[in-house]
């Protein structure tokens, strides 16, 4: 089935750009004007994705071509395009930035595949015709990337946009679509912290955030201008999706969703369904054990500035502890690693956490691990089979005080991990990671939770038969030495 949805890619320069404000700005313009918007992220991002599925009012999925193959990028695409009037595409980073000095994986090669042409937005702060230059040398740059307009960002004054525009458009012969004025509280719109901007769920003043942006849209962008350049993308055909298998019988897997832990690629909860799961919402700050479950799904998020508020739900701590101790399948990524650790430092103070997991840990003022992460599997673990490839990301601040004693299941090829080239720490049927991965990436994991779940619940419905028969059944041998040892 061909794809007509009207599409565009907001790009930027560098990083710090602007693309979020504008995306954001657009988004909401666009529903404010009756339209339905599908958004999307380009790269490994979870807090971007949280903060235009909110402008959007709909899920948000990311689109990277290094973790997902092409073809899968553009079914993804596709189906979550096909019923809305328009898609916008929020790119990272600078437009022709990659993995490497190729730019493999940019937004630039996403814009390509998805044959979506490109707003490309520009901090104008202290410079005029120069912008003119840079836009030109991006339009030639790499063939097959259509630059349609351009969104002027931190502009000083009217003299200043003039300036800007006349050279912009008398040059490169593309429309100028925005110019958005120097806010002198831009960063306060959205704080930051620092994995990045701070997340819509501990946002308290959504609403103002929300007004902001619809007066950007309303006086500073050319939303039919804009619109019109989206109706120009031509139609998009995917390749065929993959089967779906319907299973019977599904098991409980807890997943940890409140405002602390937020880091989950939908693709990752809905392949759990697929694969037979029913998903069981816990609240890490609230809940006081954890709910009849068959395992546990700890995802990433900001469990050290959320410390204080965690540690006093103890009996939640403990309870996971218990439920790990008894062979309660558990798989965990960063911030889920952290509310397993024995103890996490935070600003010069210590919080003991779960202790599922011999390790102590710090958080660092830069970076510990930071970028995208090739793994193989090479020992003995509850999730994946030895030789499995693994691709994914990582971005933490934490990292173990001491050495690592425990046995680790990942040999890290590109990235940080735990330390010394290894991540995937295992404690029985615990596994923790400071890699995310994606479920399209790694197709076997989603099958792979939920057959440990069963194992586990299996097991336990064996244990309480076997314990059921032995208080209720007692044979005369039995009955036999009681009596000679009480006689």
């Amino acid at each position: 089935m061909v794809v007509r949805t009207p599409r565009l890619v907001v790009a930027g320069l560098s990083g710090d750009s602007g693309k979020t404000i504008v995306s954001l700005s657009l988004i909401t313009g666009l529903r404010e004007r009756g339209l339905t918007v599908a958004p999307f992220k380009k790269g490994p991002d979870y807090i971007d994705p949280a903060w235009l599925a909110w402008a959007a009012d709909a899920t948000c999925r990311n689109l990277d071509t290094f973790l997902i193959d092409e073809p899968v990028v553009v079914q993804t695409f596709s189906r979550h395009a096909a019923a809305s009037d328009i898609a916008v595409v929020e790119g990272n980073r600078g437009l022709f930035d990659g993995k490497d000095v190729s730019g493999s994986h940019s937004t630039a090669g996403l814009a390509r595949l998805l044959q979506a042409p490109v707003v490309l937005v520009v901090n104008a702060t202290k410079t005029t015709r120069t912008i003119a230059a840079l836009v030109h040398g991006c339009m030639t740059f790499e063939s097959g990337v259509n630059i349609a307009g351009v969104v002027l960002n931190r502009v000083a004054g009217p003299r200043h946009e003039r300036v800007v525009s006349q050279a912009i458009e008398t040059t490169c012969g593309i429309p100028v679509l925005g110019v958005i004025p120097r806010i002198k509280q831009e960063r306060s719109l959205i704080p930051g912290r620092h994995l990045g901007l701070v997340p819509p769920t501990e946002m308290a003043e959504q609403s103002a955030v929300k007004q902001r942006m619809i007066d950007i849209a309303t006086n500073h962008l050319d939303l039919e201008r804009i619109r019109s350049i989206a109706d120009e993308a031509p139609g998009l055909e995917p390749a065929a999706p993959r089967e779906c298998v319907t299973v019977a019988e599904p098991v409980k897997v807890g997943v940890f969703r409140d405002s602390v832990f937020t880091f989950y690629y939908p693709e990752n909860l809905e392949a759990l369904e697929r694969a037979g799961a029913e998903l069981v919402p816990i609240s890490s700050l609230a809940d006081p054990a954890l709910p009849p479950i068959d395992a546990l799904y700890i995802g990433g998020g900001f469990p050290e500035t959320h410390a204080e508020r965690l540690v006093a739900n103890r009996a939640l701590m403990s309870s996971v502890r218990k439920a790990a101790d008894e062979g309660l399948p558990i798989y965990a990524e960063c911030g889920g690693l952290i509310y397993l650790s024995r103890s996490v430092t935070w600003q010069e103070e210590q919080f003991e956490m779960a202790g599922v997991l011999p390790v102590d840990l710090i958080m660092t003022k830069k970076p510990a691990g930071h970028g995208y992460v090739k793994a193989e599997v090479d020992s003995d673990n509850p999730f994946f089979e030895k030789g499995t490839q693994i691709k994914g990301h990582e971005f933490h601040y934490s990292t173990p005080i001491e050495e690592v004693s425990s046995p680790t299941c990942l040999a890290i090829k590109t990235g940080t991990g735990l330390a010394h080239e290894r991540d995937g720490l295992v404690v029985g049927n615990v596994f923790a990671a400071y890699s995310h991965l994606h479920a399209d990436s790694v197709p076997s994991w989603a099958d792979a939770v939920v057959s440990r779940a069963r194992e586990h619940r299996s097991a336990v419905s064996r244990d309480k038969a076997n314990q059921s028969r032995g208080d209720n059944e007692t044979d005369e041998s039995d009955l036999d030495s009681k009596q000679v040892y009480v006689y």
